[in-house]
């Protein structure tokens, strides 16, 4: 893998799509890398190719779509996280193999996705995404959606992560003298539903404490949109820490920082 963090920054979602079905050994490659992906939960993800023609489906947000790929897993404990951390990673992979993605969780006839991909009792299946080459231009659409979630923007760092406990903003330069910068700056990179960006992490010696900060409106009774988006995050920060030769250790612990209201403790990566 190149180093994380610059896939991270020339990444973006991807709404227009040039009407083609993708590269056939391209979609090999990715078949194959899908069929390896774990996580740290040990929460199977199974992944669904679908032509898009063959089986009907589309999404209004997008233009030129021809291709897609579903994400299911069983409703068992951690099973966002899992989701998003696995999802995630298979998305990253085919932007690095040259495809554009965008996650979708809402914007979609769901009961054509959920037949396309043999949902079976007991299975979920929050998101899906495009896959494709990029289209030459932006459609209409494509530039007002950008525009009404402000897609090219992120809280800045210190707004996002934390030392000690909630009230000391970690500085970049604090950062750096910890030697996990560039792998929270993955995190804050990170696509999210609407891009509420809603991680918060409390940074200190060989420790990272991630939490969730709640919005309205993001919760099913079957999953939490903005959790599977820490699973998302959590990827990030062990991708970027790979390619720096660490390997951080997730657990969960319980005794941590006291959150503020409307913010949950997710897990703690120790490093």
């Amino acid at each position: 893998m190149n180093d994380f963090l610059e896939l991270c920054k020339n990444r973006r979602s991807v709404r227009s799509f040039d009407g083609k079905l993708p590269d056939s050994n391209i979609l090999d490659e990715l078949k194959s890398f899908a069929s390896k992906i774990a996580n740290p939960y040990g929460v199977k993800v199974r992944f669904v190719f679908l032509d898009a023609k063959e089986h009907d489906l589309s999404s209004p947000v997008l233009s030129g779509d021809r291709y897609y790929v579903t994400a299911v897993v069983d409703k068992v404990e951690h099973s966002d996280e899992a989701f998003g951390y696995s999802f995630e990673k298979l998305l990253m992979h085919a932007h690095e193999l040259g495809l554009g993605t965008v996650w979708i969780g809402g914007t979609m006839p769901r009961d054509k996705f959920e037949k396309a991909s043999d949902l079976a009792d007991g299975e979920i299946m929050p998101c899906v995404s495009p896959l494709g080459i990029t289209a030459g231009k932006m459609s209409v659409k494509e530039i007002l959606m950008r525009k009404g979630v402000k897609a090219d923007s992120r809280l800045p760092f210190d707004k996002l992560f934390f030392t000690g406990d909630f009230s000391t903003p970690l500085t970049e330069d604090r950062a750096k003298e910890l030697g996990i910068y560039k792998a929270l700056e993955a995190v804050r990179l990170a696509p999210s539903a609407v891009n509420k960006q809603p991680w918060r992490v409390i940074a200190d010696d060989h420790k990272a404490v991630f939490y969730v900060k709640h919005d309205k409106g993001f919760s099913t009774p079957s999953y939490d949109l903005q959790v599977i988006d820490l699973g998302i995050a959590m990827y990030h920060f062990e991708a970027q820490m790979a390619t720096e030769g660490v390997t951080p250790l997730l657990t969960r612990y319980d005794h941590h920082p006291q959150a503020p209201s409307g913010m949950d403790y997710i897990a703690t990566y120790s490093y």
